[in-house]
């Protein structure tokens, strides 16, 4: 077996006891439609899904479509969404996204990622999330946990996310990029956090090079 052989393979055990650890791993942004999705992911950007959680149920009643959206008083939009943080960028994104939305596709957050990142405000991260998620059309999202834990795992020496979107791609079967992304999401914010990574209770350390790093030297 050459080399990508034994990574996916390796791979593919990693995945099964992430599955057993986190059988419940999905997307926790709330929503009801892809528009919903959307603009939490816009929200999320440096903020808790926990956070924009609590600030989009109300949101949610007070915008419902794109036109609500688009059509807001800037200055309300920001103070509706502040405790996300970055208020006022993210509002600024929001009604320039919704107006690109009635404009060109009939008000309707677009099934694509050629589409979809064409909006303003919508990176290949907040793409995949809405494709994914949304549409159930496959994607690996690369949010800050899952490149942390794709370079603890030594699936990738890489730090742009981008690049390392097609690493994984090249690696992971399609029909797992969805599954995939959730579960190093989940693992990454409930287990192997960032500066103090729950080791022992992690199923991975076989894995992991963090966690061989860690080890005394004998």
């Amino acid at each position: 077996m050459n080399a990508i052989g034994k990574q996916k393979e390796r791979i593919g055990k990693i995945i099964s006891l992430l599955q057993e650890m986190h059988p419940n791993a999905r997307c926790e942004l709330e929503h009801k439609n892809p528009l919903d999705l959307l603009v939490a992911t816009i929200l999320s950007a440096q903020c808790t899904d926990e956070r924009v959680n609590r600030v989009t149920k109300t949101l949610f009643k007070k915008y419902r479509t794109t036109g609500d959206y688009a059509q807001s008083s800037l200055e309300e939009l920001m103070e509706d969404i502040r405790p996300t943080g970055f208020f006022r960028n993210k509002a600024k994104m929001i009604r320039e996204c919704t107006r690109e939305l009635i404009a060109r596709f009939d008000g309707r957050v677009p099934a694509t990622l050629e589409d979809l990142v064409s909006l303003p405000g919508v990176g290949r991260k907040t793409a995949n999330v809405v494709l994914g998620t949304a549409f159930d059309i496959p994607g690996i999202t690369v949010d800050t946990h899952v490149l942390r834990l794709s370079q603890r795992l030594a699936l990738t020496d890489n730090n742009d996310p981008v690049k390392v979107e097609f690493e994984l791609m090249n690696l992971i079967p399609q029909n797992e990029w969805v599954r995939f992304s959730h579960l190093l999401i989940f693992h990454g914010r409930y287990i192997c956090k960032a500066r103090t990574p729950l080791c022992g209770k992690c199923a991975l350390p076989k894995f992991c090079g963090y966690f061989q790093r860690q080890l005394p030297v004998k």
